[in-house]
C-alpha cells in the first residue's frame, strides 16, 4: 500500500486538495503503526534521528504558525501536509529495509510510469479518451496531477529509477530489458511537459547516477537510455496535436496513431538494445577522479544557480502571456522571478518565524507585480523562508542534512542505495524551482526514498558486520551475472 500510495493519490489531482491528502496521510499513519505492531524497528542512527527530528519538528512548527498565520485555515493545511510526510518517512524506515530495499526502485518506477501513461493515452487515442484541460496548460502534459511541471518532475523520477534498474547487473535480466523499454514512455512524457526545471533535475540525477554507481555498465545504460528517451521525444515533436493537443479531432487521430506507433517501435528497440548489448559491453568498475561527490554536486549547483541568474534578466510576463509548446524550452521567460520577489520581501518583514504557513498567497496580493493568481512561491526554500522564517528553514535543511548523511552511510553499505539516492538528487534539484511540496504525487515518493535511506544508513551504522556481508552479497551478485554473461 504505501508504495502503490503515489501513483494511486496522482488521479486524485496529485493529492493537492485536502481530501486526498488526509487519506494518504492516514494510510501512512497506519503503515507505521501495523509495521511497529508486527515488530518492525525504528530506524536507528544519528542521521536517522536529524532528518526525523527535523521534519518533525518542521511539522510542529508549520501547525504552530496557526497562531500568527494570516489565514488559519491555510496553516492547517500545510501543516496537514508536512504531517503526511513524516508518516511516509517514518513508514519506508520502518517497512523498507533490508533485502525490501530492492523492491522500491521498481515499485516507484512503475507507478510513474503508469501516472505518465495515462496522461499521454489521451494524446494517443484521443478519439477514445478525452481529458479535462486547463487553458493555463496551453497543451503541455497536465493529467491526472493537473500540473504540467509536477508530471515533469514525475516522469524525471521515474527515467532515473529506470535508468538505475537497467544499469544494475545484480538486477534479473528481464527486468532490465523492461525498464529499459519503460525510457521511452517516460522520455515523451518527460518532454511533452515542456518543462524545463523538470528536464535539469533529471539531467542532475542522471549525473548522480554515474557518481554513485560508478560501473561500465551503469554508464552504457544510462547513454542508451538517454538516446532512446531523446528519439522517443523527437518522434513526437512535429506532431502538434500530440504535443499541443491543436487540430481537428481527425487530425489528432492520425498524429496520435503515428507517434502510438513510433513509441511502440523505439520502446521494443530499446527493451532489445538492452537485452543484447548489454551482454557485449565491458563491465567492471569505472574509474573516476577523486572527490567525485563534491564535482557532481557543484556541477548541479552551478547548473542552477546559472538558470536563476540568467533568467533574472528576462521578462517576466507581466505585459506578454507565458509561451507554451517546445519554445518554452528555449526561453528563460517566467513569472518565478515574481513570487520569489515576494517571498523575500515577505522574509524580511518577519525573518525569524516568517509570516505564517500559508502567508504567501495574502503577500502575493498585497505586492504582486503580475496580474496572476498564485498559491505558492514555487520554491520549497524560499517559501519555507518567507512563511516559517529562519527557524522553518533551518529545520528543513535539517531533515535534508540528516537525509544526507543517510545517503552517504547507505552507499558505503550497499550498491543497493543507488538509485534511491539518484532519484532524490532529482527531487531536491527541482525543489527550489517548484511546488512540488504541495504536490504529494511527487514528493510521496522522494519521502519514500529518503525513509528507505534513513534505514539502510541506519543499519549500516548500527551494524557494520551485516553491512559488509551486503556489499559481499552484492560483490557475489555481480560476480556471478558476470560469469553468466561470459557463458
Amino acid at each position: 500500500m504505501l508504495l502503490a500510495g503515489a501513483a494511486v493519490i496522482a488521479f486524485f489531482s496529485g493529492g493537492y486538495f485536502d481530501e486526498a491528502r488526509a487519506w494518504a496521510g492516514a494510510g501512512c499513519w497506519a503503515c507505521v503503526v501495523v509495521g511497529i505492531a508486527a515488530g518492525a524497528r525504528l530506524p536507528r542512527g544519528r542521521p536517522a534521528l536529524i532528518a526525523l527530528g527535523g521534519l518533525a519538528l518542521l511539522a510542529a512548527w508549520t501547525l504552530l504558525s496557526i497562531l500568527w498565520a494570516p489565514l488559519a485555515g491555510n496553516a492547517y493545511h500545510a501543516g496537514q501536509i508536512a504531517m503526511l510526510y513524516v508518516g511516509a518517512v517514518l513508514a519506508a524506515a520502518v517497512l523498507l529495509h533490508g533485502r525490501s530495499l530492492r523492491i522500491v526502485e521498481p515499485a516507484l518506477a512503475c507507478g510513474a510510469l503508469i501516472v505518465i501513461g495515462y496522461g499521454l493515452s489521451e494524446r494517443l487515442l484521443p478519439g477514445l479518451l478525452q481529458f479535462a484541460r486547463s487553458v493555463s496548460a496551453e497543451g503541455r502534459l497536465e493529467q491526472p496531477l493537473t500540473y504540467w511541471n509536477a508530471m515533469g518532475e514525475l516522469a524525471a523520477l521515474g527515467f532515473v529509477l529506470c535508468v538505475r534498474i537497467a544499469g544494475d547487473i545484480t538486477r534479473a535480466a528481464w527486468l532490465r530489458t523492461t525498464a529499459a523499454a519503460a525510457i521511452a514512455p517516460l522520455g515523451i512524457g518527460l518532454y511533452i511537459t515542456f518543462s524545463r526545471g523538470a528536464l535539469f533535475s533529471c539531467a542532475a540525477g542522471l549525473l548522480t547516477l554515474v557518481m554513485v554507481a560508478p560501473r561500465r555498465e551503469q554508464l552504457w545504460a544510462t547513454l542508451r537510455s538517454v538516446a532512446s528517451g531523446a528519439l522517443a521525444a523527437l518522434s513526437a515533436a512535429t506532431f502538434k496535436g500530440v504535443t499541443a493537443l491543436t487540430g481537428s479531432v481527425s487530425t489528432r487521430e492520425r498524429e496520435g496513431a503515428i507517434v502510438l506507433a513510433l513509441l511502440v517501435i523505439i520502446t521494443v528497440l530499446a527493451g532489445l538494445a538492452q537485452h543484447v548489448l548489454s551482454r557485449r559491453e565491458g563491465e567492471g568498475k569505472l574509474p573516476m577522479p577523486a572527490r567525485t561527490p563534491l564535482i557532481a554536486a557543484a556541477v548541479i549547483l552551478a547548473g542552477l544557480a546559472l538558470a536563476i541568474v540568467v533568467g533574472a534578466h528576462e521578462s517576466s510576463g507581466a505585459s506578454q502571456s507565458l509561451s507554451g509548446g517546445a519554445t518554452r524550452l528555449t526561453s528563460l521567460q517566467s513569472n518565478r522571478y515574481d513570487y520569489w520577489s515576494v517571498a523575500l520581501r515577505a522574509f524580511a518583514a518577519e525573518p525569524v518565524h516568517g509570516v505564517g504557513a500559508g502567508g504567501w498567497s495574502v503577500d502575493w496580493l498585497r505586492w504582486r507585480s503580475v496580474n496572476e493568481f498564485a498559491q505558492d512561491a514555487h520554491s520549497l526554500e524560499l517559501q519555507t523562508l518567507a512563511e516559517l522564517g529562519l527557524v522553518g528553514l533551518a529545520l528543513l535543511l535539517t531533515f535534508l542534512g540528516g537525509v544526507a548523511l543517510a545517503a552517504r552511510d547507505a552507499l558505503r553499505a550497499t550498491p543497493a542505495a543507488a538509485g534511491a539516492v539518484a532519484a532524490l538528487v532529482t527531487y531536491i534539484a527541482h525543489s527550489p524551482l517548484d511546488w512540488d511540496w504541495q504536490m504529494p504525487a511527487v514528493t510521496l515518493i522522494a519521502m519514500i526514498l529518503a525513509g528507505a535511506v534513513l534505514a539502510t544508513g541506519g543499519e549500516a551504522v548500527i551494524s557494520p558486520q551485516s553491512s559488509s556481508a551486503i556489499r559481499g552479497a552484492s560483490r557475489r551478485k555481480i560476480q556471478t551475472a558476470n560469469a553468466h554473461s561470459a557463458t
